[in-house]
């Protein structure tokens, strides 16, 4: 069933139910990927997926269903539990059927199509051979990852509302084991590349982040000068991305509510939110809801700007929803979140942070937010691992060590950036990113 005959068969289900408002939203997913190791491929998968999901008004309330069986009996009863839903709803929130934007941007990318999987199982292979060749200390545990994949959304409602996107992205993962001795150690590297061209630099970068972390040392406990590589404080961004969220500071569960147009970050802060950056491969031009997306400076030179809304929580506040209300796939309910969120680059390249540092620490790893970040209040205490910084310059490597501190007092506590976002190539409509940090006085507990 084509997604044409499949609104058709939902619509005059809703007019024989009755109901006035209601919406339709449709997504397939095409996938494949490959997965090598010991030089061989160790997985093979590729399929669709997708569905679709209903959802109506019912005396003020908003029922919702959802369901893969694309068929006329199948489209009946999803307008039937959506409305039978809708009756067992006890919200206080105003259901909104959007009317639409006066204006959708156009998404100026090529026309998205999975990659051949005979090309990805060849890549897989070549970079993971290449990664063999990089040292005679790569060992087992060495892996290469290539998908690629392909989504397709539509959404309709009955105020006439009718938008598309199709969208897709191709990804390579390195992940690189060296060994010396009796000491073994391991790194990684991503990239997006649907020319695979991109991709060819993965394995030698693995390798060598790898071989660079043999022989850590560890560290006394203080405070110290700290550089957080950007592929490491992207990570505080997207652990603690739910601060922004309207609906948590609504919920009384972010320390920004009550904080628009107030100063929260250092000068030199700005937090952009853009779901149609150049090079992102998954822009979108509206959200779950059907708002039109823009960019917009949600910390601009250090004032909190905006919050992230959609529909419900943008009544509730007076003000216009900033089209974040997301959808993680056809059976997920709306929720708030951000799609290229990233911490805007500042002018110092890497080695100028190292000497503004003079002596502290570079932190490249960063591991266990689940467990040591709270996002409500902000605290985290992160186990870490890097490199020393001795008068100006990347020194010895050093491990088993936490960075501590709270995330609110961290954007307060910026000093300088780097000039180069690194972003995360892995990931769907949302992604994060962020350049090299540098901050002063940070407490780390070590030996």
């Amino acid at each position: 069933m084509s997604f044409e005959q499949m609104k058709e068969a939902l619509v005059s289900a809703a007019r024989r139910a009755g109901l006035e408002q209601y919406e339709i939203y449709f997504e397939q997913d095409e996938n494949v990927s490959v997965e090598t190791l010991k030089q061989e491929v160790s997985s093979f998968s590729a399929g669709v997926s997708g569905g679709v999901s209903f959802r109506c008004v019912v005396d003020g309330r908003m029922g919702y269903a959802s369901g893969e069986l694309l068929t006329p009996e199948a489209m009946d009863e999803l307008v039937s539990r959506a409305v039978s839903n809708a009756r067992c709803i006890d919200s206080a929130d105003e259901a909104v059927i959007f009317a639409g934007s006066p204006r959708y941007e156009t998404v100026d990318l090529p026309a998205p199509a999975l990659a051949d999987p005979a090309l990805l199982r060849k890549t897989a292979l070549e970079l993971q051979a290449a990664a063999y060749a990089e040292s005679d200390k790569v060992g087992d545990g060495t892996q290469s990852y290539m998908m690629s994949v392909v989504s397709e959304i539509h959404l309709y409602n009955s105020n006439g509302l009718s938008l598309s996107n199709r969208v897709g992205t191709t990804a390579g993962y390195q992940a690189a084991v060296v060994r010396e001795g009796d000491e073994a150690q391991e790194a990684f590297e991503a990239a997006v590349g649907g020319d695979f061209a991109a991709l060819r630099h993965l394995p030698g970068a693995a390798v060598q982040k790898a071989l660079d972390k043999i022989g850590a040392g560890q560290i006394e406990s203080g405070r110290y000068n700290v550089v957080f590589d950007g592929e490491e404080f992207r990570s505080f961004l997207s652990t603690f991305s739910d601060v922004f969220s309207a609906k948590q500071a609504q919920l009384g569960l972010s320390l920004l509510a009550g904080k628009e147009g107030e100063t929260v970050a250092a000068p030199c802060v700005t937090v952009t939110d853009d779901p149609l950056r150049a090079g992102y491969a998954m822009q979108t031009p509206f959200d779950g809801e059907g708002v039109a997306t823009r960019r917009k400076n949600v910390i601009e030179g250090g004032v909190l700007k905006t919050l992230l809304y959609d529909l419900t929580t943008a009544k509730k506040a007076g003000r216009e929803s900033t089209g974040n209300g997301q959808r993680g796939g056809y059976a997920s309910p709306v929720t708030i979140a951000p799609y290229s969120f990233s911490l805007a680059a500042g002018d110092c390249t890497r080695e100028e942070l190292f000497a503004l540092a003079g002596d502290g620490v570079y932190i490249t790893e960063c591991k266990g937010f689940h467990a040591g970040a709270n996002p409500v209040t902000g605290d985290f205490s992160i186990e870490s691992a890097g490199f020393r910084i001795r008068n100006g310059k990347r020194a010895e490597p050093i491990k088993s060590f936490t960075v501590a501190g709270n995330f609110f007092e961290l954007l307060k506590s910026i000093d300088r950036l780097g000039n180069e976002v690194r972003w995360s190539p892995l990931g769907g409509f949302t992604v994060f990113g962020s350049p090299d940090v540098l901050v002063r006085g940070m407490s780390i507990a070590g030996k």
